[in-house]
């Protein structure tokens, strides 16, 4: 038999009109995506399909409470778009930009963002360490399940301004990462980091984040090799 509103209301969790409000329709309609060509096409694993709402929307809707109103946003190797499209449906005066190297995962997430009419979102088809070169710059990074804090700062930080903040989902082990990645924060920009839980009033598992605050000084969000290229050039 299949689920009743009130059953699917029930598995969303009590957490879901709280983040998503009016747009909650959008959201269930992502989620819908997820659990059928999201599926098919390799984005997400079936075995997620029962705790989508749980462990994947919520967890990332619930960072939304760490930024401000009417930022840019990119969303680094965003995969089936956690957490760039869930922030995205949250926040409507978010502009969410989703860099995404892998073909079949830029399709999908293009084919979704029109799908949903989401009109600020941008589907970018590159690496991270390229969209930098490009000159791409954002007031926020969010990434999720991409790689190591040391590995994603290297990625990241180079996309965000001056001033500007990477938030990275982490898991229990968000602590030791964070410990064991400070010299590469110094080293690219960062003069702020900590560990902050969100959603702790709304889900059974709060979402861990390592948030990186980055220089206001070019300056000293510049590499250590950059700095020493931009010395020799004022020289000359």
């Amino acid at each position: 038999m299949a689920d009743s509103p009130g059953d699917r209301l029930v598995s969303r969790g009590t957490g879901a009109e709280k983040f998503f409000g009016d747009r909650l329709g959008l959201a269930e309609r992502y989620a819908s995506a997820l659990a059928t060509s999201g599926v098919e096409r390799g984005l997400i694993g079936p075995r997620e399909v029962p705790r989508l709402w749980e462990r994947h929307l919520l967890n990332c809707a619930a960072i939304v409470e760490l930024i401000g109103p009417d930022v840019r946003l990119v969303d680094v190797g965003s995969g089936a778009g956690l957490p760039g499209i869930v922030v995205a449906i949250a926040r409507p005066d978010l502009e969410v930009t989703l860099v995404e190297p892998l073909l079949r995962r830029v399709t999908w997430l293009a084919e979704v963002v029109e799908s949903l009419e989401l009109a600020n979102v941008t589907v970018h088809r590159s690496r991270a360490e390229e969209a930098a070169r490009d000159g791409l710059q954002f007031d926020v990074a969010t990434a999720r399940a991409v790689a190591s804090l040391g590995q994603l700062t290297l990625w990241s930080l180079p996309l965000v301004r001056p001033g500007g903040e990477l938030l990275a989902l982490k898991g229990a082990s968000a602590a030791v990462e964070l410990a064991d990645s400070t010299e590469v924060l110094r080293a690219h920009g960062a003069v702020s980091w900590d560990v902050v839980v969100c959603g702790e009033d709304l889900l059974p598992e709060p979402t861990t984040v390592v948030r990186v605050g980055k220089s206001t000084s070019p300056e000293r969000s510049l590499s250590r090799k950059q700095r020493g290229g931009a010395k020799n050039r004022r020289r000359r």
